[in-house]
């Protein structure tokens, strides 16, 4: 099992990479593979609703996201990491969410998600809830933890301080290998996949 960690921060080694870092410890103890990706510092272009993904399967922009996009498949789980910026996530992993989910979300549905957010103090509520609706829109099954899943600090050094945090964090990395662990005993013993019906979208217009 596999779990992919995407690294929503401008700083490589930060606050929120402290936070995921303490998530993968526990993980790794479990013998689940963990792969934090590191988003980095140049501009990740938006969605622009070109349509292109639904007909060709991937996005008109090759770049990281049609990367991770291809190597989806070989992941059991997905945790996001960002920091809070204005109450909200960064532009740098929403950008790049936006385009992952819209190109490949359907081979997202039934992968549990989690999402960590780092914060200087406040703010980090609504990031949060901003990060849990690309899973809960995508048929995946969020993990919780023994707290909001947000830790607090200026530096990485204020972080590994901050004990409820951390904590919090190593009680999500076990409730993400007891789901990833339970999905695939069901599997194992022939619990079939959910069922769903076509899809209706409707814009609410006679």
């Amino acid at each position: 099992m596999k779990v992919l960690m995407i690294n929503g921060s401008p700083h490589e080694k930060g606050c929120t990479y402290t936070a995921l870092r303490e998530v993968a410890a526990v993980l790794e103890e479990k013998s689940i593979e963990t792969e934090i990706l590191y988003l980095g510092k140049k501009p990740i272009q938006g969605c622009i609703d070109c349509g292109y993904c639904r007909e060709n399967g991937k996005c008109v922009y090759n770049d990281l996201v049609n990367e991770t996009a291809e190597k989806m498949a070989g992941f059991d789980g997905l945790i996001i990491g960002s920091p809070v910026y204005y109450g909200a996530a960064s532009g740098q992993v929403a950008s790049f969410l936006n385009r992952l989910f819209f190109s490949c979300g359907s081979q997202m549905r039934g992968k549990p998600g989690a999402a960590v957010v780092s914060c200087r103090r406040g703010g980090a509520a609504t990031a949060f809830d901003q990060l849990n609706k690309y899973f809960t829109i995508s048929g995946m099954p969020v993990v919780p933890s023994q707290y909001w899943n947000q830790v607090h600090g200026f530096t990485p050094e204020d972080v590994k301080k901050d004990k409820e945090g951390l904590q919090t964090m190593r009680a999500l990395g076990e409730n993400m290998a007891w789901l990833l662990r339970s999905i695939s005993a069901g599997r194992e013993a022939g619990i079939p996949a959910a069922h769903y019906e076509k899809r209706i979208m409707t814009n609410f217009i006679d």
